[in-house]
């Protein structure tokens, strides 16, 4: 048994007969009253995201998880394809626990988060972040930038992503996959 001030980013903990990861948390201590804790959760088994408080001492149950590098494959429908890099299993997991499927191409090395009770995976972790080529965007118009100008891009993965006026097509850019944004222009 854990307490709330052990909340951490990807904690996984059991909350209303479901299994949650922590996506975002804020301890706050207000002038009055007792401290308390506001997260954001993510449902490892459907996907939905869950805004709840737990107050300050606050006893949660976590679930004790393993982490694992898999391979991305490939994706089929709504399923997606990963390979374990020490033993070359392979796992098939719903588009709905992984954070930002679009950002992912084929290839890439994940970190699969799994429950040692049963062994089942519970969420994707993304590398912090992935650089991708851009495949097709509006030319940028001279003269227009006077403030941070951006303009649509769509990636090799299909994802749009808003990049600054002077990123042309075929030019790699690094992305946040945390918040999906461009980050900086990366010279080959």
């Amino acid at each position: 048994m854990a307490t709330s001030s052990d909340i951490r980013k990807g904690l996984c903990i059991r909350y209303n007969n479901d299994i949650f990861k922590i996506t975002e948390f804020l301890h706050v201590k207000p002038g009055k009253g007792p401290a308390f804790v506001r997260t954001k959760m993510k449902s490892v088994t459907t996907g939905k995201t869950l805004d709840n408080t737990f107050s300050a001492g606050h006893k949660i149950e976590d679930v004790r998880v393993e982490t694992h590098k898999f391979q991305y494959l490939y994706s089929e429908g709504d399923m997606y394809h990963f390979m374990n890099t020490e033993d070359y299993s392979q796992i098939r997991l719903m588009k709905e626990i992984l954070d930002t499927p679009e950002l992912m191409k084929e290839g890439e090395v994940v970190t699969v988060l799994i429950n040692t009770e049963d062994s089942s995976p519970l969420s994707v972790e993304m590398p912090a972040h992935v650089v991708l080529k851009v495949t097709s965007t509006e030319p940028g118009v001279k003269g227009n930038t006077a403030t941070n100008a951006t303009k649509p891009a769509i990636v090799e993965t299909g994802a749009e992503i808003n990049v600054p006026l002077f990123i042309n097509e075929g030019d790699k850019i690094k992305i946040d996959t945390e918040k999906g944004q461009y980050q900086e222009r990366v010279k080959e």
